[in-house]
This record gives structure tokens, sequence and C-alpha cells, in this order.
């Protein structure tokens, strides 16, 4: 009995270890991307007497502040717009038709000719449309994830907004053109290749415009 007990407290003093230490949050792929800070020097570099210090960091006079390594924040301004239309419309048909005339006279003289007459006609129309216009309109910033030697780099990030009613979130990644970025470190969504844009959210609002779980089984297994 004791042997028992003794195993028994083993088991809950090691299992509940794992569940005292935090869960790590679940990483959405558009986290902000902060500069690798560089490590310490041994041997700290020698003063010289001069105000310029390259080893200190410095934008070129030509180049201003304008954003270029990993973890520089990038404005992204979000302007989509999205129609899309197709309609399509179709239609056939088909007949035809047979007849025999008996002869007056002989064996076959007692069929009537009225029996011996076929037709048939077929005919199918169809048509369908569909429209969908999408727009998005927001400012936000990102960061450099990664830059590559070909003058383009990788920017990512998202804003979240905790609103009364539900949470939104606007999550951005692209490759842009690092002479694309003006001197306000912005740069037009159109501008960005490979864009991935993620609007959505969770709440009391996005429930109320969600279609019960109820209301999609039927949905699915509805034959008409």
């Amino acid at each position: 009995m004791w042997a028992a007990v003794l195993i028994a407290a083993l088991v809950v003093a090691l299992g509940a270890t794992p569940a005292q230490a935090k869960k790590k949050p679940k990483l959405s792929g558009f986290e902000a991307t902060l500069p690798i800070v560089p490590a310490a020097p041994e041997v700290a570099a020698p003063a010289t007497g001069s105000i310029f210090a390259a080893a200190g960091g410095y934008s070129p006079l030509y180049q201003g502040n304008r954003a270029s390594r990993v973890g520089d924040p990038v404005t992204i301004l979000l302007a989509e717009t999205t129609t899309a239309s197709k309609s399509v419309k179709s239609s056939n048909g088909k007949s035809g038709g047979a007849s025999i005339t008996p002869p007056t006279a002989g064996l076959l003289s007692f069929l009537n000719p009225n029996a011996l007459n076929a037709s048939s006609t077929s005919s199918f129309s169809g048509q369908g449309s569909a429209a969908q216009t999408s727009t998005l309109a927001a400012t936000m910033s990102v960061t450099i994830a990664e830059v590559r030697p070909n003058g383009t780099a990788l920017v990512r990030g998202e804003k979240k907004m905790l609103l009364s009613q539900g949470d939104e979130w606007i999550r951005f990644s692209g490759i842009v053109r690092l002479i694309d970025i003006d001197q306000d470190n912005t740069i037009a969504s159109s501008r960005v290749a490979d864009a991935k844009i993620e609007y959505s959210g969770k709440g009391a609002l996005q429930r109320a415009s969600t279609q019960g779980w109820l209301g999609r089984f039927f949905n699915l297994i509805s034959p008409f």
C-alpha cells in the first residue's frame, strides 16, 4: 500500500513540473525583427581625438536616415482595391423526327400511319454571374527582417488592436526594393512583391457575422 502511495506521489510531482513552466506563445510568423546587437569588442578602439568616428555608426550624406538595415522600421501605406467579375451563359438545342408510311395494300395495309411517327426535342439553357469588390486602406509599420544582395529586403510585421467588442489585427509581409523607400521611410503596398496581407479578428462582432455551426452543417449535407 505504501509503495502505491509513493509511486502516485512521484507521478504527481513529476507531472506538475512541466505544468508549472510557462507555455511559449504561439508565433504567427509576422513578428517584428529586431536588429542584431553586435558583441562587445574585447579591446576598446583607441581614441583618435576626432569628432568623426566610423566605428560609432553613421549615415552617409547622400543616404540620410532611410531604412536599409535589419530591424529598421518601414511604414506601409495599404491601399488595396480588388474588383473581379465573371459572367457565363450557354444554351443548346437538338430536335429530330422519323416517320414511316405503310403501304395502302398488302399485308401491312392495316397499320395506322400516325402510329409510326416519332420525334424528339431537347434543349438546355443556363447562365451564371459573380462579382466581388474588396477594399483595404490602412497604414502600418513593419520591420526589415532580411536584406538581400540584390538590393531587396524582406519586411514583415503586425498591428494588434484590443477593442471593447473583440480583437483585430493586420499582418503584412513582402519583398521591397530598398531604393523604393522614400525619405519618410514609407512605401505603398502596390510596390511590394509577394505581398501577404491578413486582416482578421475575433470577438463578439466576429462571431455575430459568422454562420453557426449547425447551419454550416446543414448547408454541407444539403443536396439543393
